[in-house]
């Protein structure tokens, strides 16, 4: 006879495994449309140059004067015509030298304003000051470590060219993919997560959600639905949950890149990953009433929200199935079956990122598929860290915007999109 634990490990890995299979035909329309994509080529030439879409660039920037540089000379070579461009930066409280970067930068050019805030409150704080000064059809919002590609803003007007279309989510790209192991396979998972995850959502129909840099929303829908909620770790999130709500579409623009820093140590990735998975949490509780109106598109946002759920249960999952192999006593064939399960399971899911990582390389990498046994050990920490999120939530610990620190570290000034 099963007890009432055998039934809520079957639960849990039931759980587990039905959200695991669900996204393989995710990853597999992804990689279908990056090889279509490849073949038929991007391009622009549709877009009417004369109705299109006036621009206002958000940047919130705090002690990034090593970084923010960088990012304003890729601002110089962006490809639209200047009258449809305005930047808006809000430097929130740095006590280094970025207001005085900013304003020389500004001292240049007509077309950008500088706020400037006293008292730090987070990015989506920052974002709220900078929204009321922006007067663009669209809404970019970039962090300070981003380079945007030259096409950027004209690849994402041919998005918003369709009416129905209110957020577009680009392409993020590694700037420094070769510093390190780390950053080299962050950059993998970068690749996988926009070119066959999110790629995969958008051909699909599906939720795709936004990722807080060189992410696109027209201004009188964001004006409308109150700017970003600054009570949340994961404002892109939060926003995403809240435009899918109300029924508008977000596409994801894969020929609409820029490049970003990728964390260079795991106490920085800790960091980083800890309020992502704490925020997503949050936004997974309080959208819950998505299910209330059935449809495709909010289902998929509910299981993309619950991933956090999901990594930490898999990593429990994958504790309490070791046991088979290391307790002196037998497990009955539940236990066994389960564990058989979750090897299979394992097995598919890291030859499916392998062949993501061959797919969204360019040029393609069979050698990639040398990291598939790190995709394991990748997983394993982002369930920890999915594990310790949970308990700041549980012992109610209070938020904290935390900032992720970047060193300014690239492998080279890159200036044209990959294809």
């Amino acid at each position: 006879m099963f007890g009432v634990l055998d039934v809520v490990l079957v639960c849990v890995f039931a759980v587990v495994y039905l959200w695991a299979f669900y996204n393989i035909p995710v990853l597999a329309a992804g990689v279908r449309s990056k090889r279509r994509s490849q073949q038929l080529g991007a391009s622009t030439d549709t877009v009417n140059a004369g109705v299109l879409p006036s621009f206002s660039l958000l940047i919130p920037v705090k002690n990034e004067g090593r970084l923010v540089g960088r990012l304003f000379e890729a601002l110089t070579k962006i490809n639209y015509p200047t009258e449809k461009v305005e930047v808006v930066v809000v430097e929130d409280g740095s006590s280094d030298n970025t207001l005085e970067v900013c304003k020389i930068f500004a001292s240049e050019r007509e077309n950008v304003k500088i706020l400037r805030r006293g008292i730090s409150n987070g990015k989506p704080s920052a974002l709220n000051f900078g929204l009321k000064s922006c007067s663009g059809d669209v809404v970019a919002v970039f962090d300070a470590d981003s380079v945007p590609a030259p096409d950027s803003l004209l690849c994402a007007a041919s998005y918003f060219a369709d009416s129905g279309v209110t957020a577009v989510q680009g392409r993020t790209l590694s700037i420094n993919a070769g510093q390190n192991m780390l950053t080299q396979f962050v950059s993998y998972e970068e690749g996988v997560w926009c070119e066959a995850y999110l790629r995969g959502k958008d051909a699909l129909g599906l939720f795709v959600h936004l990722r807080g840099s060189c992410q696109f929303i027209r201004r009188g829908v964001l004006d409308g639905v109150g700017g970003f909620d600054e009570r949340t770790l994961s404002e892109d999130m939060e926003m995403s949950a809240r435009l899918t709500e109300r029924g508008f579409v977000i596409r994801y623009g894969g020929d609409v890149c820029a490049w970003q820093e990728s964390p260079s140590s795991l106490r920085m990735l800790f960091r980083q990953r800890t309020r992502w998975f704490r925020g997503t949490m949050e936004v997974a509780a309080k959208y819950g009433r998505l299910m209330a109106k059935p449809s495709v598109r909010n289902f998929d946002a509910e299981a993309t929200l619950f991933a956090p759920f999901i990594i930490m249960a898999s990593l429990l999952g994958y504790i309490a199935g070791s046991g088979v192999f290391f307790a002196e006593f037998p497990f009955n064939v539940l236990w066994s079956a389960l564990v058989f399960i979750s090897v299979a399971t394992t097995t598919v899911t890291m030859l499916l990122a392998g062949a993501s990582l061959v797919f969204v390389s360019k040029p393609r990498r069979v050698g990639n598929l040398r990291w598939l046994p790190f995709v394991f050990i990748y997983w394993c920490l982002q369930g920890f860290i999915a594990l310790y999120a949970g308990l700041l939530i549980v012992l109610r610990r209070p938020r904290r915007w935390v900032k992720t620190e970047k060193n300014g570290a690239a492998d080279s000034m890159l200036t044209s999109a990959p294809k």
